[in-house]
């Protein structure tokens, strides 16, 4: 019988609760803890998902010899705390971006990573999907010839004003909450670092950017846009997204949602004549930790490798710098 490996989840918010059926539903996975400051929060998740060790304090989780790894989805700005914790404890992570929020403290936590012979990845759940594995495949046969540009935007609804996204300390704001999505997937696709990048930003009275556009030049005549923002009705359950590629011999098109789940379609367009290439998406988080079991058990690569995590921190950052995010109060 095949090792499983049991996994405790720090957080027991509903974006939490997505990793720990992603834990039940996998046969290489087994859901043997559960954290979170919130007691009542904790007793309902527990009863919920049949699970009988608790902690208040993730220190506990971490010091529990009897798990292996853990997923943490607690606020942004805890992320680096808590990985360099687990980390120390020689447990495996799996860590919501952002990991952390400069280059220097993404770089650090591999580093010490690796020091511990632990893993680490960064969860982007939607890079795990055949969807992204489709358009890759595109590229690479040259179906639209050589990339040219790229368009990615992400648009969500307006927040109240007590969420977490809107508040400067807990890296709120369009580009670390949305944009993340959107460098990371110009980083997949192209597999190239920009030479250029120049941002503008609107912030709300929080000092947060709530709408970040960004140009991105690369070597070879290359280009690229990205939006994200957070502009629509506040509150309603609204967004946006669109991946346009242009290449010299033909374009896709999708609007396909970042971790849609199901079917899935984008557009080829070649001499003018458009196919629709339809793909059916399994749920992105099961796969992400189907791939978490196999790269701590059986040392498969992992879809989000460390260089491709400190890369798109360095995309983040350039774009944050250009809008002035660190220096910012209210714009």
């Amino acid at each position: 019988m095949k090792k499983k490996l049991k996994i405790g989840v720090i957080s027991c918010s509903i974006m939490a609760q997505v990793h720990m059926q992603a834990v039940m539903d996998n046969p290489n996975t087994e859901l043997a803890m559960l954290c979170d400051l919130n007691e009542t929060l904790l007793h309902e998740a527990a009863e919920k998902f049949g699970v009988e060790k608790t902690a208040v304090d993730y220190r506990d989780v971490l010091n529990d010899p009897g798990i292996d790894a853990v997923i943490i989805v607690t606020p942004d700005q805890t992320h680096r705390e808590i990985t360099l914790a687990a980390l120390a404890a020689k447990k495996h992570v799996l860590c919501e971006k952002p990991l952390a929020p400069t280059p220097k403290q993404t770089v650090e936590l591999f580093e010490a990573a690796k020091e511990k012979g632990v893993f680490l990845m960064e969860a982007y759940a939607y890079l795990h999907s055949p969807f992204v594995t489709a358009l890759k495949k595109e590229i690479e046969e040259g179906t639209i010839g050589e990339i040219r540009y790229i368009e990615s935007q992400f648009l969500t609804s307006y927040y109240d004003k007590s969420n977490i996204r809107l508040h400067k300390e807990n890296y709120g704001g369009a580009v670390y909450d949305l944009g993340c999505y959107n460098t990371s997937m110009l980083l997949k696709l192209l597999e190239d670092m920009p030479s250029r990048v120049k941002a503008m930003a609107q912030y709300d009275e929080n000092g947060v950017d709530v709408y970040t556009a960004a140009l991105l030049n690369y070597e070879n005549d290359v280009r690229a846009s990205i939006t994200c923002g957070m502009i629509f009705e506040k509150d309603k359950p609204h967004r946006y997204d669109r991946l346009y590629i242009h290449g010299t011999k033909g374009d896709i098109k999708s609007d396909t949602e970042f971790n849609q789940e199901g079917n899935a379609s984008y557009t080829l367009i070649i001499e003018g004549k458009e196919q629709i290439r339809n793909v059916y998406c399994p749920h992105n988080y099961q796969l992400e930790i189907e791939q978490l079991g196999r790269c701590i058990i059986e040392g498969e690569p992992p879809v989000v490798t460390a260089d491709f995590s400190i890369k798109n921190a360095k995309i983040l950052d350039a774009i944050l710098q250009e809008i002035g995010y660190f220096e910012s109060n209210v714009m």
